[in-house]
């Protein structure tokens, strides 16, 4: 399982959002591609970016910095979501240097594009689930569906998606543990990787993932973390160290 630092981009700065809301917004740092180089001098090997201004105006809003980051750090994943919402936003990232786009909001208004950016793309789509109470959210949280987290991942599993994010809204930038239950039903209910996101407080969260993981089909492949590793709450090298060296019970 590997450990992915989170960096959400909000008007040219790094910030966490309290379950979303964009009044319950801690800025942490005013340079992304500053921070992007401290986490990667810690050891990480795959980035969770979210570009928060693209997530809330349906298009992409820092490019730039996503772009430098992609170009300063070659061998390093990167994820991003945030304003995915067209083919030629996806290739233009591509382009530049990113390895996945997490299509999120668009996914659950018209769910053929997932499909269509699979075939167009393969290897590169990964799906955004942001769930409350096991429904999915969209428009940048601001929206809930009627729609079941559970039953979208299933319409998804067979386009040839390489993962699924999974966030908890009600835990996200909360630092009240992470929702295993909920991460552990879905990686049950299809055979796609999971990536869990929300909540994540300390070490124990990470111990709890990975043995819960061991057990899955598609398993819990990684756990994206913010406000833990902003705070001080989670030390990023100790959880990279525990993932690497984890053997399973059986």
């Amino acid at each position: 399982m590997e450990i992915i630092p989170a960096i959400d981009f909000k008007d040219g700065k790094v910030v966490n959002l309290k379950q979303g809301q964009l009044d319950q917004s801690t800025v942490y740092s005013d340079d992304p591609v500053g921070m992007a180089e401290h986490w990667v001098s810690k050891g990480c090997e795959r980035l969770h970016l979210v570009d928060l201004d693209g997530a809330f105006d349906g298009r992409p809003r820092n490019a730039d910095a996503i772009n430098t980051i992609a170009k300063n750090h070659p061998n390093l994943t990167i994820q991003l979501g945030g304003g995915i919402r067209d083919a030629e936003v996806i290739e233009s990232y591509l382009n530049a240097g990113v390895d996945y786009l997490i299509i999120g909001t668009k996914a659950v208004q018209e769910p053929e594009f997932v499909g269509e950016m699979c075939k167009r793309f393969p290897g590169h789509i990964i799906v955004g689930l942001d769930g409350l109470h096991g429904m999915v959210a969209i428009n940048g949280w601001k929206e809930v569906t009627d729609i079941s987290v559970k039953s979208l991942a299933r319409l998804f599993e067979g386009d040839g998606i390489d993962g699924i994010v999974y966030t908890d809204i009600g835990k996200d930038g909360m630092m009240g543990g992470v929702n295993l239950h909920a991460t552990k039903e879905l990686s049950e209910s299809v055979n796609v990787p999971i990536i869990a996101s929300g909540g994540v407080t300390d070490i124990k969260d990470i111990q709890a993932l990975l043995e819960a993981g061991e057990r899955l089909s598609g398993g819990i492949t990684g756990v994206i973390t913010g406000r833990a590793i902003y705070e001080g709450t989670l030390d990023l090298e100790e959880a990279i160290a525990l993932c690497r060296d984890f053997t399973p019970n059986n």
